[in-house]
């Protein structure tokens, strides 16, 4: 009751702001041009293990509330703030932290209640340049490495500044800097202070290519490393109803360049990090027919720490999008790495919606128990189309099914997850 009290006094303030501009003594208006936008996600999510655990059956909401307005009569200087609440309709039903409780042995969705202030943040534009400073979502390319990790309730926000520029037709450029990185989970706990670094830069060729380059140094205390990547994409047309999609990407992991208190670098050597990453994908849209083929390899350190690579990490990633929808493979497959190889077919159109259906296969970039180890199989499928009448309102059925291979892999536990979920985006302007 506190949170619903919390955010709807949050909620008048920034509410009674859209109706009302300030104005200073010599009549220039403080705040202007005001906007409102926000949101309503009401989920199910039900997750199914082959174990002693109990199914979990999560019934949350989020509701987004935020409100952007222009400073002092400019054109060039703006904010924006935005509250977040998510709300569970039965909290006793699930685990929702590594440190939870529930009614009974059950299993985890990591959808906690919780109230935050998830936006505040100052924009200065200077022609086609944006400096950005406060709490902020960042989401860089297809979020592998940094992102808003959106499909929680709760999204990750990070505290620090932001450069960016496109001043150069086809070529954008951005640099930020971060301080503090808010995740998905609930407590002061499961945020924390960080350095970190981002340079980025992309350039639009043609339709057919755009290259991408990055750097994105990471230290917080008891992880640190730098993340050096290039990546070839492109979405070629080769008729008039048939469109090729392609990336082609490398990434590698060494030791950290900024420093934050006890940082050591990634994996058990305690000496250096050394890991890899690339990601191969290939797809098609045909009329509306959509196929393609992923293979993903991130480098472990197998059976042994001594002169092989460390574990390939991404800690600031949108980890949902990637691996399976199951969320085995958070951990990027632990000390044996992860290698994925999956095929999808599906179809879209704007009357039908989007169906697709994806095939895994997974098993350890290097071995730890000396034999090639098979992780196991997993089948996602999903389901999404707006709501026919209602303006911004869009509907979502999702189904992951994770299949272990057993042996002495330590993804042994076969999990089912089905999602049924809602999302209302509205907006004054």
């Amino acid at each position: 009751m506190k949170k619903i009290v919390k955010l709807s006094v949050a909620a008048a303030m920034l509410m009674g702001m859209s109706a009302v501009s300030a104005q200073a003594d010599d009549g220039v208006n403080l705040l202007s041009n005001i906007s409102v936008k926000g949101e309503v996600r009401p989920r199910y999510e039900m997750v199914d293990t082959n174990n002693d655990v109990n199914n979990a059956n999560a019934v949350t909401n989020r509701f987004v509330l935020g409100v952007g307005a222009d400073i002092a009569g400019t054109d060039w200087l703006s904010a924006y703030g935005e509250m977040t609440d998510v709300h569970a309709v039965n909290p006793n039903n699930y685990v929702s932290t590594d440190n939870g409780t529930a009614s009974g042995n059950v299993n985890k969705v990591v959808d906690p209640e919780q109230t935050r202030l998830t936006q505040a943040y100052v924009d200065i534009k200077l022609g086609k340049t944006l400096i950005r400073a406060g709490r902020q979502m960042i989401n860089l390319d297809n979020q592998r490495f940094i992102g808003a990790v959106g499909w929680r309730q709760m999204p990750q926000t990070y505290d620090g500044f932001l450069l960016a520029n496109n001043s150069i037709e086809g070529l954008n450029l951005a640099a930020s800097y971060v301080t503090g990185v808010n995740t998905i989970k609930a407590g002061d706990s499961d945020s924390f202070a960080a350095k970190v670094a981002v340079l980025h830069a992309s350039y639009k060729v043609a339709d057919a290519l755009t290259v991408t380059a990055y750097d994105y140094m990471l230290s917080v205390e008891g992880a640190g490393f730098d993340t050096y990547g290039l990546a070839l994409t492109g979405k070629p047309k080769l008729g008039n109803n048939l469109t090729l999609n392609y990336r082609a990407e490398y990434a590698t992991q060494t030791d950290a360049t900024l420093e934050y208190k006890n940082t050591v670098p990634s994996g058990s050597h305690d000496d250096e990090a050394d890991a890899s990453y690339y990601n191969l994908e290939l797809g098609i849209n045909m009329s509306g027919f959509l196929a393609g083929v992923n293979y993903e390899v991130m480098s472990g350190e197998g059976n042994s720490a001594a002169g092989g690579d460390t574990t390939f990490q991404t800690p600031l990633a949108t980890g949902h999008a990637f691996n399976g929808w199951a969320d085995i493979f958070l951990d990027n497959g632990g000390d044996g790495g992860l290698e994925d190889m999956n095929v999808m077919v599906g179809y879209k159109s704007k009357d039908f919606g989007l169906l697709k259906v994806i095939y895994h296969d997974f098993s350890a970039e290097a071995s730890v128990t000396g034999e090639n180890d098979d992780y196991g199989t997993e089948v996602d499928a999903v389901y999404k189309r707006a709501v026919p009448g209602v303006k911004g309102l869009t509907g979502m059925l999702k189904y992951a099914d994770f299949s272990a291979e057993g042996g002495t892999s330590a993804y042994q536990t076969d999990v089912q997850k089905v999602w049924f979920m809602l999302d209302y985006k509205f907006a004054s302007k």
